[in-house]
């Protein structure tokens, strides 16, 4: 049985003894050391910026209240998260991550993509960078299609959360690279079929060694979890 690769979901915010905040500079950094496949992060573009940051009310993770989208940059600029971090731009996870995994970026909030194409197209143009290192995600297919209008060179994971009637049909007016489909639906016909039509398959959010070992017999490529050390452990058991 191949390895399956191991993608950093939020950062990997579980790896190692002690929990970092999710999404933060801190757990990404320490994934790159675990030497990932990838790194995944979420973004929500409030006032032309785009904020590494996954839910869309304030308080569980980043300090503050109320609907992100609906508050000011001064305010969002005031948040922390526990371990004392501001809320991450997505140009500092850019600088960060370099050419050292590749960063997943998965689009929460709306009117995200021209903002994404401007920030990644300044980036690469900056760092003599490559579109190969990003994939763009969302549950937000009708984002991904303006990605592809926008920005047809990056790669895109179409996210779904259960099993169409036409498995992963989805994928094809999108130009697909890789179908990110929920732990709990993942079934031979749906991976069969998403093979079949030449995509990646990627399973979130897998967190256990039972998990691990039965999307692996199922032939599935890489997996999101919290927790990329025991991941990590794990694959070279296959090595």
């Amino acid at each position: 049985m191949k390895p399956l690769l191991c993608i950093a979901h939020r950062g990997g915010p579980l790896a190692g003894p002690a929990p970092l905040p999710e999404n933060s500079l801190a757990a990404i950094t320490r994934a790159l050391d675990l030497g990932v496949y990838a790194v995944e992060i979420d973004v929500f573009q409030i006032h032309g910026e785009l904020f590494v940051t996954h839910d869309r009310r304030l308080g569980r993770v980043v300090s503050g209240q109320g609907i992100i989208t609906a508050q000011s940059l001064d305010y969002l600029n005031a948040q922390h998260l526990a371990n004392g971090e501001p809320m991450p731009r997505l140009q500092q996870v850019l600088q960060l991550v370099g050419e050292k995994a590749l960063l997943n970026i998965e689009i929460k909030g709306e009117n995200t993509v021209p903002i994404l194409a401007q920030v990644l197209d300044d980036h690469i143009y900056s760092h003599h960078g490559n579109y190969e290192q990003y994939c763009v995600s969302s549950f937000d297919h009708q984002q991904l299609f303006q990605s592809l209008q926008q920005m047809p060179q990056v790669k895109r994971g179409v996210l779904i959360e259960g099993i169409p009637l036409d498995y992963a049909a989805c994928c094809e007016p999108l130009k697909a690279y890789s179908f990110n489909t929920h732990l709990s639906f993942v079934t031979h016909e749906l991976m069969v079929d998403a093979q079949r039509r030449g995509l990646k398959n990627w399973v979130y959010t897998v967190n256990h060694e039972d998990d691990w070992r039965a999307m692996q017999q199922l032939g599935v490529d890489a997996v999101f979890t919290d927790k990329p050390d025991a991941l990590l452990a794990f694959t070279q058991l296959f090595d």
